[in-house]
């Protein structure tokens, strides 16, 4: 995909209005233990979810999902099972940000501003703990290079930790969009009394 493309693409996806089925902030509490598998398995988990963003049908597959330009040249239609698991292991922020792309395209789904703030926060603190990093190697300043260690662990736990609640996010759409979510029960609807127009309060229609 051209450069070109891919602003077309991010000018296309600021026009879309379905929202995802459950917020950033509100993984963790829908689904704590695949939140929690998302944290401690991250690439296997990524390799199923792109599977599953693809139908299961891996003939579709292109690294990186066809978004970056090296997609497409590495003979992925031969062997797309061995690709993927590289490309979640080797780059796996890639394939994460990748898979969202698909689910986003497929569905015309917007990143709410709550969820863009999120992301924004990680990455700006990984480049903030890897300049410190860069500068402490410099300089080979003790104090500057255990600033750096106490960021670098900052950033790891924020990266992993916002990298679980989107894995956790895309399985939710994916399922929604594949049927696997419990239906919505809906509960029986009260009985409503008739009301006579001589009464100066009439009962409650059971509207709340």
């Amino acid at each position: 995909m051209g450069m070109q493309q891919q602003v077309e693409k991010m000018q296309l996806r600021q026009g879309f209005q379905n929202l995802w089925h459950t917020d950033l902030m509100g993984t963790v509490t829908a689904d704590t233990p695949y939140c929690c598998l998302a944290c401690f398995c991250g690439p296997c988990v990524s390799y199923l979810l792109r599977k599953q963003a693809l139908y299961n049908d891996m003939s579709r597959y292109k690294c990186c999902a066809g978004f970056m330009p090296c997609s497409g040249r590495f003979g992925e239609s031969h062997c797309p099972e061995l690709c993927l698991g590289t490309e979640v292991c080797f780059c796996f922020a890639t394939s994460v940000s990748s898979t969202r792309f698909l689910i986003q395209d497929e569905l015309n789904i917007k990143t709410t501003p709550c969820d863009n703030c999120m992301i924004g926060f990680m990455l700006i603190l990984s480049q903030i703990a890897c300049i410190f990093s860069l500068i402490a190697c410099i300089t080979g300043n003790e104090e500057l290079g255990e600033l750096s260690n106490v960021l670098s662990c900052i950033a790891d736990t924020v990266f992993c930790s916002v990298c679980a609640c989107i894995q956790t996010q895309h399985h939710f759409e994916l399922n929604k969009r594949d049927g696997k979510l419990p239906a919505v029960v809906l509960g029986v609807p009260q009985v409503q009394q008739m009301s006579r127009t001589d009464e100066k309060n009439p009962p409650q229609t059971g509207y709340y």
